[in-house]
């Protein structure tokens, strides 16, 4: 009798697994890197309308220490996975998910660039980017393996749950 394999602990899909490590290599290569260099990765939104339009791509590659990348590369695998295998593992597939990672890393870095524009604080992370594959994911959660509604209870309760959890650090943290 042929023993059956078992199903791998880790098997995520490669494009979310290619998201985690566009988190984590840029920051193990940038660890070292001086201030200047790292400012001029990120998004300042003040500068963003004085014409430097760079920062809404290369803050998503820049983070603010190895905890902050490590949370956003393990919510990338976790929330991209699912999205990744909707649109297909497939070189196409892979690169509508790498197209859609990145607008919604771009989108989120307008919406802080137009809710704050004269901000000289820097914004770093991909965390905008990885919210949208959060989003997506809360999308595909209703077990058919398709997008569900776009205001389907699993993206009301996970929007809520997330709005909860930053009032709440807000009030603790201030901010």
């Amino acid at each position: 009798m042929a023993r059956e394999r078992p199903e791998p602990i880790f098997n995520a899909p490669w494009p979310a697994l290619l998201a985690a490590v566009s988190i984590l290599a840029p920051n193990a290569i940038l660890m070292n890197a001086d201030e200047p260099t790292i400012l001029s990765l990120a998004l300042v939104p003040r500068d963003f309308w004085a014409g430097h339009w760079t920062g809404v791509v290369t803050m998503m590659f820049v983070h603010g220490g190895w905890l902050h990348a490590l949370m956003n590369a393990a919510f990338a695998v976790a929330f991209g996975a699912p999205v990744a295998r909707l649109l297909g593992t497939g070189a196409r597939g892979g690169a509508v998910f790498a197209l859609f990672y990145m607008a919604c890393g771009v989108v989120a870095g307008l919406g802080y660039a137009l809710l704050h524009p004269d901000a000289a604080t820097p914004v770093v992370g991909a965390s905008g980017a990885v919210s949208g594959l959060m989003g997506a994911a809360a999308r595909t959660m209703d077990g058919r393996g398709r997008l569900g509604p776009m205001f389907g209870p699993q993206v009301l309760s996970l929007g809520l749950g997330w709005l909860v959890v930053n009032l709440v650090m807000l009030a603790v943290f201030g901010g």
